[in-house]
C-alpha cells in the first residue's frame, strides 16, 4: 500500500481498515484471517478476530466474538445503531446471529460465493420471505485488501501441507523403501506417499494381516 494512501476517518474504509487489523492478528495466530468491528455513533464499541482454532470453539468467527463483546458494552442484546464491519461476508450461523441482534448495517470487504450469507450463496440479511430483522449491506469495502490477506493466508497453509507430504515421502523412502532385497517387505509408514511401491491400502492390511497369522 502506498504511504500516501490516506483513508479518511469516519469513512466505511477508515473502519474496515479496523477490521483487518483484527485479521491480522487472526494471521498471526494461524486462524483463517477474518476481523470484525462493530461501531455505535462513529465510536467502536468492540472487535475480534477469527479464534476457532484458538479457543477449539466452531462458533468463534470474528463476527460472533464481537457481537457478543459489543452487547456487553451497550448493555442489551439488540444492536439498534450500530454497524458491523467484516473483512469478508459472514456465513449462514454469522448472519443468524447479526439478524438476531439487530444492527442498523453491515458492511463487508470480500464476497463469498460459495457460503456467504449476505448474498454471495444466499442472503439472510435481506431475505424473501424476509426475517424480524432487515439489515442494510454494503459490498466490497476494501475488497483487495481483505482478500489478499486471506489468498496469502491459504497460499502459505498450501506450502505448509506439501512441504509435510514431500518430508514424508523422503522419510518412507529412507525407512522403508529401500529394501529392495526383501521383495515381501510392505511399507507401513505411508502407503499412499510411498513413491517406490504404490501399494493400494486395502492391499497392504492384507499382506500385514497374512504375515501376522502365519507366524
Amino acid at each position: 500500500m502506498s504511504e500516501d494512501f490516506i483513508i479518511e476517518e469516519k469513512s466505511d474504509d477508515f473502519y474496515m481498515q479496523l477490521a483487518l487489523r483484527e485479521a491480522a492478528k487472526a494471521y498471526q495466530a494461524g486462524e483463517v484471517p477474518i476481523g470484525a468491528v462493530v461501531v455505535k455513533d462513529e465510536r467502536v464499541i468492540a472487535r475480534s478476530w477469527n479464534q476457532v482454532e484458538t479457543l477449539k470453539d466452531a462458533t468463534a468467527h470474528a463476527e460472533m466474538l464481537a457481537l457478543t463483546s459489543a452487547q456487553s458494552v451497550v448493555g442489551d442484546w439488540r444492536l439498534e445503531g450500530c454497524t458491523i464491519y467484516v473483512t469478508k461476508e459472514p456465513c449462514p450461523m454469522c448472519a443468524g446471529a447479526i439478524v438476531h441482534c439487530r444492527p442498523d448495517k453491515v458492511v463487508f470487504g470480500v464476497s463469498d460465493p460459495k457460503g456467504g450469507a449476505a448474498g454471495g450463496w444466499i442472503n439472510l440479511l435481506d431475505s424473501n420471505p424476509p426475517l424480524n430483522h432487515k439489515c442494510e449491506v454494503v459490498r466490497d469495502v476494501m475488497k483487495e485488501e481483505c482478500l489478499s490477506i486471506i489468498q496469502q493466508f491459504f497460499r502459505e497453509a498450501r506450502a505448509k501441507k506439501k512441504a509435510a507430504r514431500d518430508t514424508a515421502k523422503q522419510e518412507c523412502s529412507k525407512d522403508c523403501c529401500d529394501s529392495e532385497k526383501d521383495d515381501s517387505s510392505v511399507c507401513l509408514f505411508s502407503p499412499f506417499l510411498c513413491e517406490h511401491k504404490f501399494l493400494d491400502k486395502a492391499l497392504v492390511i492384507e499382506q500385514v494381516t497374512t504375515a501376522t497369522l502365519r507366524q
